[in-house]
C-alpha cells in the first residue's frame, strides 16, 4: 500500500491549507485514516483520524478549526486545516490501517511540510 500526500506549504498564522493523501495498491479494505505531525526532537502525534464508519477524532488544539474528511471509494483523506497558528508547523504524515489477507497493516505517507509564519 502506497500512500501519497501532498497540499503543504507555507501559509501565514490565520490561513487555511488543505492536505490530501491517496492509497493505492492491493489491499481488500482501509479501516482507519488520519493524519499525525512531527516537530524536531518530539514524537510524532496524533492530529485527526477517521474511520471506516466514518467517526473521527481529533488532538484536542486543532479541535474547531481542523476538519478530516474521506472519499471511500477513492481511498482518500484530507485534512482542511483553518485558522492556523504557528504551532501548527510540523511535517504532517498521512496514516492508514488497511486490511491484507484478514491482517490489519499501518502504512505511512512521506510526509509534507507545514510551515506557518507569524
Amino acid at each position: 500500500v502506497q500512500l501519497q500526500a501532498s497540499g503543504g506549504g507555507l501559509v501565514q498564522a490565520g490561513g487555511s491549507l488543505r492536505l490530501s493523501c491517496a492509497a493505492s495498491g492491493r489491499f481488500f479494505s482501509i479501516n482507519r485514516m488520519g493524519w499525525y505531525r512531527q516537530t524536531p526532537g518530539k514524537q510524532r502525534e496524533l492530529v485527526a483520524t477517521v474511520s471506516s464508519g466514518g467517526s473521527t477524532n481529533y488532538k484536542d488544539s486543532v479541535k474547531g478549526r481542523f476538519t478530516i474528511s474521506r472519499d471511500m471509494a477513492k481511498n482518500t483523506v484530507s485534512l482542511q486545516m483553518n485558522s492556523l497558528k504557528s504551532k501548527d508547523t510540523a511535517v504532517y504524515y498521512c496514516n492508514a490501517r488497511a486490511i491484507i489477507q484478514l491482517i490489519e497493516y499501518e502504512y505511512w505517507g512521506q510526509g509534507t511540510q507545514v510551515t506557518v509564519s507569524s
